[in-house]
């Protein structure tokens, strides 16, 4: 009997896709952060154009999951939050972005 994985597999490709960074938001914070060694927080609202909240839930998922780190300091007496991809979440979106380029791949033209 095939396994859950080979059925899945089998019955569509996505249906294995990381949900965690699927989701628009998360999606576009790791596009982001794939290509920097780190971001402040600002920087992300504004290329984002996530609310501040909207953002931190996001934010707070992909770190659950292991996939970025939050760095909070203070610059002065003021805090200054950054965000870097863990090694797990680089490789979990590498893996991401190849799954989604092996299924557009797949469909005819």
């Amino acid at each position: 009997m095939p396994a859950a994985n080979d059925i899945s597999q089998e019955l569509h490709p996505l249906a294995d896709i990381d949900r965690v960074i699927h989701a628009p938001a998360r999606l576009m914070v790791l596009t982001y952060l794939y290509v920097v060694e780190s971001a402040d927080y600002l920087f992300l609202m504004r290329l984002t154009g996530l609310t501040w909240g909207n953002l931190s839930s996001h934010l707070s998922k992909l770190e659950e999951a292991g996939y970025v780190e939050i760095i909070k300091q203070f610059k002065g007496k003021k805090p200054h939050t950054m965000i870097r991809l863990t090694d797990d979440g680089r490789a979990a979106f590498h893996e991401y972005k190849r799954d989604m380029q092996q299924v557009l791949d797949d469909l005819p033209d």
